[in-house]
């Protein structure tokens, strides 16, 4: 059989595409399509399956600091091997505990969104019906190959691409491929000319049947068909890092370099000292180990998997966790028109009826503002009645239970709004008769009985159908149309289509007795014009106000859509995207670019286009656009160093997806390859959930700054003690295990305490983070290590000798590690790291605002975390488990009392650095101002 691309077999008459396709009316044998089966393979897009999850928990294993710690555990192990008893082997197993609770959390994370799609992942239906053997048959789609001829109904979602050969008032929804919510008529001419997704003749993989009956001869399957080379597009898009990622990549790099050299340097200035080498081994590892945040790794990934769960209550399933924080940085959100920002279903929004106005709205009828009553509204009974007789939708039940309706969005449209205003409560007429709409004459009429009378009611486009009316209803009774009235009628109809409404006239007559045949011709003719009826696709309640919120938070918002440019423009003037003065495309300034424009553009013109724009200049708006030039305006943003978000519900939005920093695709009515290829999937559909989640993506990313600081803060009281040993003849302050118990344990429910943070002050107000803010920016270094730790270090190594002065120690008297004064003093450090590090977990909640300002009862889990890392201390001070595992001993109460002081001091210290601060701040405000003034 001879291969046919959608631009040939588009040319074909009917009859000429069966043999043109092998195949014929009756359909396939059943042996033929065993054999092409073999030849064209199965009819579905397997190969768009993602990796494995055995590899992507193996990758968890396997990034920089995973390695970095698989090389410390494989020093320990190999320390603990030739040279037993020093609790290298402890170090080693703790160290592996540390890799596998990282990738176990970050792993289950991905999982668990992974699951949750994967009951979307089918958006092809699993059946269909095609004839085989002069036989209909119900068979998988998976089974479908060219030749195959369909059997396609209203309501289905087409399996493959087809030539039409039989088209009955058959209408498509292609916006899942073109991102055009607009119905599409489909007809069985032959076409010469155009894009194959224009094409009348033919029906693609993906789409769906809204009113109408057919049949059509599959020319393509699988990756072949137009849904599967835009899918197989996406899967050629190389997905980048995240920023976050990006973040955690560098301050590993620095940390692991910074630690193995000083941790090499350390080993050569112990053995030049004549140490020994397995003590400056220890004294090497002791550094290493001391300054590898250990507990930072888990500690951002529980972070980001606890912004997730808040996200999920919010309707924003993340796939990754590392998009958690990518949304907080988002500085332009591309997204897409029909479903996003809108219902994605048509809405009766206006009708024009006996010269006025009236707007629908929540279910009540208003004219100027004035609401109008049921009584009020029955002199428009006629009218009403043709919307819900001239109608081919229905009310269905869905297997749950509850009623939806089905049928051309347009007439659904009719159907809802009765059914709203409670219009459907009357016995419908018996329907006797339809004159189909065709595209020649841009109507349809139905005929119906009641009474006695033969009634007519007609709808169409309006220059098709009012230069048929000789009558208009008035208030009372019907009058005749006069010129004039025609010309305002035909004047509103236009100021509705202008604003992007889709119009529909609505007419009635009642066909006189004697008529001898019900046509065309003979009914619709001497008409009553009953009003107009202007329908949209409207956009969410919420969205105007989620747009203002992306403007006060540094966010621009783009419209990349397929839609119409007048439909663009209306939704982003109703929005708040592009303001009500601005001029329609038919104006000198055009604010809509359309995809062959684009096409023209060289990518500096892309570039000065899409630059940020005054306060007051609106952003470019993008129609009619193809998935290659969304790709295109992109992969610009992302050149001009923008983080940029894209939200989709398409195939055709699937490479765009990709190539963001963050994919956003709809839960609802979004494809399968769109929910596959996202990052972000939202599940209410709403533009206003991807600007909550941008909310707590920034106070995730705050809420890092400030666990990073707490964290990294008790690095140096784990270092100084190493430094002072191997410097000095001081004795080793701190054991290796103690260090693990400090990172691993007392530290990590109060870091996560603060990842649990509330925003602090409304961080929507605030503009996005610039790509070249660091995570580990100086600020948080410097006050991390050289102002809270050595604070820290201070208060640890003032206990450990003032404990060992009180016992009689001094200065130079060896001390024996296995003797119990020993470990009474290292006990001690131990103590006064974890005591300083609850009095830090206070001072780390901001930089700037005071403790007292916060509130100490406003986060309970900082309590409950300082709770649990007193309980630990006490558990590792008095327990023999506690003396085994870190070689601790009990100390007495007075030495600790005098520790919680110290605490109470970095505290206090901290505030008067902020009161400072707070006053320099103030300073260099007022001398900014006075400069300007001057």
């Amino acid at each position: 059989m001879p291969e046919l691309t959608a631009l040939e077999v588009c040319r074909l008459a009917p009859s000429q595409v069966y043999r043109a396709l092998a195949t014929s009316p009756q359909g396939l044998s059943a042996d033929e399509a065993r054999r092409r089966a073999v030849r064209y393979g199965p009819n579905s897009l397997e190969e768009l399956r993602g990796e494995p999850l055995l590899m992507r928990f193996a990758r968890q294993f396997t990034h920089f600091l995973a390695l970095l710690l698989w090389v410390a555990a494989g020093l320990a192990f190999i320390a603990d091997a030739l040279h037993q008893g020093e609790g290298m082997a402890m170090l080693g197993w703790a160290i592996l505990c540390v890799i596998v609770i990282n990738a176990v959390f970050a792993f289950l994370q991905e999982y668990r969104a992974e699951r949750a799609v994967q009951a979307l992942r089918d958006l092809l239906p699993a059946k269909a019906w095609v004839l085989r053997d002069g036989q209909q048959q119900h068979v998988s789609r998976s089974e479908l190959v060219p030749g195959d001829v369909l059997a396609l109904e209203e309501g289905e979602q087409i399996p493959a691409d087809a030539r039409l050969t039989e088209a009955v008032g058959m209408r498509v929804d292609n916006s899942p491929l073109t991102g055009e919510s607009k119905a599409q008529r489909r007809s069985v001419d032959p076409i010469t000319e155009g894009h194959p997704l224009d094409m009348a003749n033919l029906v693609f993989a993906g789409a769906t049947i809204l009113s109408g009956h057919g049949q059509g001869v599959v020319f393509a399957t699988g990756l072949n068909t137009e849904f599967g080379k835009i899918a197989h597009l996406a899967t050629t898009v190389q997905g980048g890092l995240s920023p976050l990622q990006k973040e955690i990549v560098k301050v590993t790099h620095v940390v692991a370099g910074l630690s193995l050299l000083m941790g090499l340097v350390f080993f050569t200035i112990g053995v030049g000292m004549g140490l020994g080498f397995w003590t400056s081994a220890i004294f090497g590892i002791g550094i290493i180990v001391a300054n590898v945040p250990e507990g930072l790794l888990p500690t951002v990934t529980l972070a980001l998997a606890m912004g997730s769960q808040r996200m999920a209550k919010r309707n924003a399933l993340i796939k990754h966790l590392a998009s958690v924080e990518t949304l907080g940085c988002t500085t332009v959100i591309c997204t897409d028109k029909t479903g996003t920002l809108t219902e994605n279903r048509m809405r009766l929004d206006k009708f024009y009826v006996d010269d006025l106005i009236v707007e629908s709205r929540e279910g009540c009828l208003f004219t100027l503002n004035r609401l109008i009553t049921a009584t009020e509204a029955e002199r428009w009974r006629t009218l009403f009645d043709a919307m819900v007789h001239c109608n081919n939708a229905k009310r269905t039940r869905r297997p749950d239970g509850r009623s939806h309706t089905t049928g051309d969005p347009t007439e659904t449209a009719l159907l809802e709004f009765a059914l709203d205003h409670g219009l459907l409560h009357r016995p419908l007429l018996r329907r006797m008769g339809e004159l189909p709409f065709d595209a020649d004459r841009k109507r349809m009429t139905t005929l119906h009985w009641n009474e006695g009378r033969l009634i007519a009611f007609t709808k169409g486009a309006p220059e098709s159908l009012i230069p048929l009316c000789s009558m208009q209803q008035g208030s009372a009774k019907p009058k005749p149309l006069t010129v004039d009235g025609r010309k305002k009628i035909l004047a509103q109809s236009q100021a509705f289509a202008q604003q992007a409404y889709r119009v529909l006239a609505v007419a009635m007559r009642e066909v006189d007795r004697g008529v001898e045949r019900l046509e065309i011709e003979t009914v619709e003719q001497e008409l009553t014009f009953l009003g107009l009826v202007a329908m949209m696709d409207p956009p969410h309640r919420e969205v105007p106000d989620a747009i203002l919120k992306c403007r006060q938070a540094g966010v621009r918002v783009i419209m990349l859509t397929g839609d119409h440019p007048l439909t663009a423009l209306a939704i982003a003037r109703k929005i708040g995207l592009a303001p009500v003065s601005m001029p329609t495309p038919a104006g000198h300034f055009v604010p809509v670019i359309e995809g062959t424009q684009l096409d023209g553009y060289s990518e500096t013109q892309l570039r000065q286009l899409l630059m940020p724009t005054s306060p007051g200049q609106p952003d470019p708006l993008f129609a009619r656009m193809a998935p290659r030039h969304k790709m295109r305006i992109v992969s610009a943003l992302k050149a001009m160093q923008e983080v940029v978000a894209v939200t989709g519900d398409g195939v055709n939005d699937a490479p765009a997806l990709k190539m963001a920093d963050i994919g956003i695709a709809m839960g609802v009515t979004g494809t399968d390859v769109a929910k596959h290829t996202a990052t972000m999937i939202l599940l209410d559909d709403n533009f206003s959930t991807i600007v909550n989640a941008i909310e707590e993506g920034r106070a995730v990313y705050a809420n890092i700054r400030k666990f990073v600081t707490y964290v990294l803060a008790s690095n140096v009281p784990e270092i100084v003690p190493y430094l002072a040993f191997g410097l000095s003849s001081a004795p080793l302050a701190l054991t290796i295990p103690q260090i693990l118990a400090v990172d691993l344990g007392t530290d990590m429910v109060p870091a996560l305490a603060l990842a649990a943070e509330q925003p602090q002050g409304n961080v929507m107000d605030e503009p996005p983070r610039p790509r070249t803010e660091r995570l580990l920016s100086w600020d948080l270094l410097l006050r991390a290590y050289a102002f809270l730790g050595l604070i820290e270090a201070a208060l640890a190594m003032g206990g450990f000798f003032l404990y060992l002065y009180s016992q009689g120690w001094t200065w130079g008297t060896p001390l024996d590690w296995t003797s119990p004064l020993y470990k009474e003093a290292t006990t001690v450090t131990f103590s006064g790291i974890v005591a300083a590090q609850v009095a830090n977990v206070f001072a780390c909640r901001s930089d700037r605002i005071s403790a007292f300002r916060l509130g100490w009862f406003s986060n309970p889990l900082i309590l409950l975390g300082v709770a649990v890392e007193v309980t630990i201390l006490l558990i590792m001070i008095y327990s023999p488990f506690g003396h085994v595992v870190l070689g601790t001993a009990s100390i007495p109460a007075w030495i600790l009392g005098l520790l919680a002081l110290g605490g109470i001091v970095l505290l206090m210290a901290d505030e008067c650095r902020k009161l400072i601060s707070k006053r320099v701040r103030m300073a260099l405000t007022a001398t900014m101002k006075s400069r300007t003034s001057m």
